[in-house]
C-alpha cells in the first residue's frame, strides 16, 4: 500500500492519484456527516460548559465512519470516510466557540431581568462566525496547507490521515468509540438520572481549616484526562491545589481572626465556606491567570502571526483560487468566497437580530480574517488543543469595549453588541483551524478541496441551527453558572467585558491571577493549563488527573519500547477511541437528561448509595478505560 510522500516538493502524492476518482460527496457521507456534527457539536457543547474544554472530533468521526460505510454497508472509499469526517468535526469546532461565549448572554438576561436569548439570534450568531470561518479560510489553503507540506505538521489532520489510511481496521477500532458511547451513557443515567449514587464525592481535610478535595466522578472527564495526557492534566491539578490547598485555607484562616468582609462578597469570610470562598474570590484569580495566559500566549505568537498574514497577502496577489486542471489542487471558486462574506458581513450590519451595528461589523471582518489566518497558522504548528481562541477572543472583546464605550454604546447594549462580536470572532477563529486540519487530511489522502470546504459549510450550516436550542435546552434544565453547567469560558469573557465597561471587577483579585500567570511563565511552564486548574473546581481535576496517569503508564512504556512499539501505539489508540466515546455518551445522555428536567418527566428512584457506592461505580469505570488500553491486546502480529 503507497502511503503519501512527506516532502515539501512538486513530487508529493497523495494516497489516491489526481487523477482517480472515487465516490466522495456521496448521499451517505452527506448523512452521517451531518448525524455526526450534531452529534459531536452537542456532546462537546455539554463538555465545554461543564470543564471549559472540548476535544477533536476528527478521529472518532472518521473512525464510526468506517464502521458503518465499510463495516454494514461493504463500501471501500477512504474519500466517503474523509467528506464524513469533515462534516461531523465541523460541529465540535462551531461548538466549541459558541459556548466559550454564547453562555454569558443567558447569564446577562437573568442578571438584567430580561428575556433568553431568542433561538433566531443564537443561531444567527452562530451561523455567521460559521461560514465566515470556513470562508476566509479558502485563500488560505494553498499559503499554508500546499506550500507549507513537510513544514506546519497540523498534528490532528495528520493523525486523522493515518487512521483512515488504517481503514481495513475500522471494525475493531468503531468498535472500541462505541462500546465506549454506550458505557458513558449508562453511568451518566444510573448517576444523574436514576441517583443510584452522587456523581460528585468530597471531604474536607481534617485539621487544615478550608482545604478540601473531591472529584466529579464522571466519564467525560475520564476520558478527557486520557487524550490530553499525564502532562497537561497534571498542570490542571497543579493549578487545583493551589487554589484548593493554598488560596482557599489561607483567605478562610484570615476570616476566623474576626468579621473580614472582602469585596465582592457582601457576608463575612467565616460564613462562605470553601465553595463560598472559590465562588468570590478564587474564580477570580483563575481568570486573571486565565486571560494572562490566552493573551500572553497572542503576543508570544506575534512574528508567526505576521509572516502568515505576509504569505497570505503574497498568495492574494499570485491568484489563489484559480482554476487548475487537477482534482486534488481545486478551491472553493473566489466569487463565492468573495460574495459569501461580502453577504454575512452586509447582513450583520444591518440585521437587528444580529447586535453589532456597523462599526461591530466591520471589526468582525478586520479581526476575523486576522484570526483565522492565525488559527490555521497556529494549529498547523501546535495543533488544535493548544490553539490560543481564548486569548484571540480576551483580545477581540477589551478591544471592541474599548470602541463601544468610547462611540457612547456603553450600557447593556453595548456590553451585548461587544460579547456578540467576541462569539463571532470566537467561532470564525475556531472553524478556521478545524477546517485547516481537515484540508490537511484531504491534501494527504487525496480529496478534492472544494467539496471538503463545500462539506465545511453544511457542517457549520448545521450545527448552527442545533447549538441555540442545545444550548437553550440545558440553560433551562440547570442554568449557565451553576454547579452542575459552570460555562467557566464564557463566565471569563462576561468578567472581561463587565471589568471593561462597568469598571466593577475585583481588580486585585485579577492582578493576583496575572501575577501568578507571569510567574508560571517565568518558570517555563504552560500558562493557561494550570490557570484553568486554579479557574476551576478541584473536583474536575482529580478524575481527569485519573485518566491522565493511565495514559502516563502507556506514554512511558511508548518511550522505552523497541520490538513493541507498534503494540503499545495500538494500545493508545484503542484507549483514546474508547475515551472519546465515553466523552460523547455522556455528552449525549446530558442532552436527554436536560430534556427529562425541562419537561418533568418522572424517572424511577433508587436507593442512593452515597459516596462509597461512587467510588466503587467510578473504579468499575476507571477499570473499564484500563481493558480498552492498557489491557487491550491489538493482535500485531496475528494477522
Amino acid at each position: 500500500m503507497e502511503k503519501p510522500l512527506k516532502k515539501n516538493d512538486n513530487g508529493f502524492k497523495p494516497f489516491i492519484s489526481a487523477d482517480k476518482v472515487l465516490p466522495e460527496f456521496t448521499k451517505t457521507s452527506l448523512f452521517l456527516g451531518i448525524l455526526l456534527a450534531i452529534v459531536f457539536g452537542a456532546a462537546n457543547a455539554y463538555l465545554g460548559l461543564k470543564v471549559g474544554m472540548t476535544i477533536s472530533a476528527s478521529i472518532p468521526a472518521a473512525v464510526i465512519s468506517m464502521g458503518i460505510i465499510r463495516g454494514l454497508l461493504k463500501k471501500e472509499s477512504i474519500l466517503e470516510n474523509n467528506m464524513v469526517q469533515t462534516i461531523g468535526s465541523a460541529g465540535e469546532s462551531l461548538a466549541a466557540g459558541a459556548i466559550f461565549t454564547l453562555p454569558a448572554l443567558f447569564i446577562w438576561s437573568e442578571q438584567w431581568g430580561l428575556g433568553s436569548p431568542s433561538l433566531v439570534t443564537i443561531t444567527a450568531i452562530a451561523l455567521c462566525g460559521g461560514i465566515l470561518g470556513v470562508l476566509f479560510m479558502v485563500p488560505l489553503r494553498k499559503a499554508l496547507i500546499v506550500k507549507e507540506h513537510g513544514i506546519l505538521p497540523y498534528p490532528e489532520g495528520t493523525a486523522c490521515a493515518e487512521v483512515l489510511l488504517a481503514g481495513e481496521e475500522g471494525g475493531a477500532k468503531a468498535k472500541a468509540t462505541f462500546t465506549g458511547l454506550g458505557i458513558g451513557a449508562l453511568y451518566k443515567f444510573i448517576a444523574d438520572g436514576l441517583h443510584l449514587f452522587p456523581s460528585e464525592v468530597e471531604t474536607a481535610i481534617p485539621g487544615y481549616n478550608g482545604a478540601a478535595i473531591g472529584a466529579d466522578v464522571l466519564p467525560a472527564l475520564l476520558g478527557v484526562g486520557f487524550i490530553i495526557g499525564p502532562t497537561i492534566s497534571a498542570y490542571m491539578l497543579a493549578g487545583a491545589v493551589i487554589g484548593w490547598f493554598g488560596f482557599i485555607p489561607l483567605i478562610a484562616n484570615i476570616g476566623s481572626m474576626g468579621d473580614v468582609i472582602m469585596y465582592p462578597a457582601s457576608v463575612p469570610i467565616s460564613e462562605l465556606g470553601y465553595w463560598g470562598i472559590w465562588n468570590y474570590y478564587i474564580r477570580y484569580v483563575g481568570a486573571g491567570a486565565v486571560a494572562f495566559g490566552g493573551v500572553f500566549s497572542l503576543i508570544k505568537s506575534l512574528p508567526l502571526i505576521i509572516q502568515t498574514f505576509k504569505d497570505a497577502m503574497k498568495d492574494y496577489s499570485g491568484g489563489v483560487g484559480s482554476l487548475s486542471s487537477l482534482r486534488t489542487d481545486k478551491d472553493m471558486s473566489m466569487k463565492v468566497v468573495l460574495i459569501g462574506s461580502l453577504a454575512i458581513i452586509l447582513a450583520m450590519m444591518m440585521l437587528p437580530i444580529i447586535p453589532v451595528g456597523f462599526t461591530g461589523a466591520l471589526l468582525i471582518a478586520i479581526f476575523g480574517f486576522f484570526f483565522a489566518t492565525v488559527s490555521s497558522r497556529i494549529v498547523g504548528l501546535v495543533g488544535s488543543s493548544s490553539n490560543p481562541v481564548s486569548g484571540m477572543t480576551i483580545a477581540t472583546l477589551i478591544i471592541t469595549a474599548l470602541v463601544f464605550k468610547a462611540t457612547g454604546n456603553d450600557g447593556h447594549a453595548g456590553m451585548i453588541g461587544t460579547l456578540t462580536v467576541g462569539a463571532i470572532i470566537c467561532i470564525i477563529a475556531a472553524m478556521a483551524g478545524d477546517t485547516s486540519q481537515d484540508l490537511k487530511t484531504g491534501f494527504l489522502v487525496g480529496a478534492t478541496p472544494y467539496k471538503q470546504q463545500y462539506g465545511e459549510l453544511i457542517g457549520a450550516v448545521v450545527a448552527a441551527f442545533a447549538i441555540g436550542g442545545v444550548l437553550i435546552l440545558l440553560n433551562s434544565a440547570w442554568g449557565f453558572g451553576s454547579q452542575e453547567l459552570p460555562a467557566p469560558q464564557a463566565t471569563l469573557m462576561r468578567l472581561v467585558i463587565e471589568g471593561v465597561m462597568g469598571g466593577n471587577l475585583p481588580w486585585a483579585l485579577v492582578f493576583t491571577g496575572v501575577g501568578i500567570g507571569v510567574a508560571i511563565e517565568l518558570l517555563g511552564l504552560p500558562v493557561l493549563p494550570i490557570a484553568i486548574g486554579l479557574y476551576l473546581p478541584i473536583h474536575l481535576s482529580t478524575p481527569i488527573m485519573v485518566g491522565g496517569f493511565i495514559r502516563g503508564i502507556l506514554d512511558k512504556k511508548l518511550e522505552k519500547a523497541e520490538s513493541a512499539y507498534e503494540t503499545i501505539k495500538a494500545k493508545i489508540d484503542s484507549g483514546i477511541l474508547y475515551a472519546s466515546g465515553l466523552i460523547a455518551g455522556e455528552g449525549l445522555l446530558g442532552i436527554c437528561l436536560a430534556v427529562i428536567a425541562v419537561f418533568h418527566i418522572p424517572l424511577p428512584k433508587l436507593p442512593n448509595l452515597g459516596q462509597i457506592g461512587a467510588l466503587v461505580f467510578f473504579g468499575l469505570l476507571v477499570f473499564s478505560l484500563i481493558k480498552y488500553s492498557l489491557l487491550h491486546d491489538p493482535k500485531i502480529n496475528k494477522k
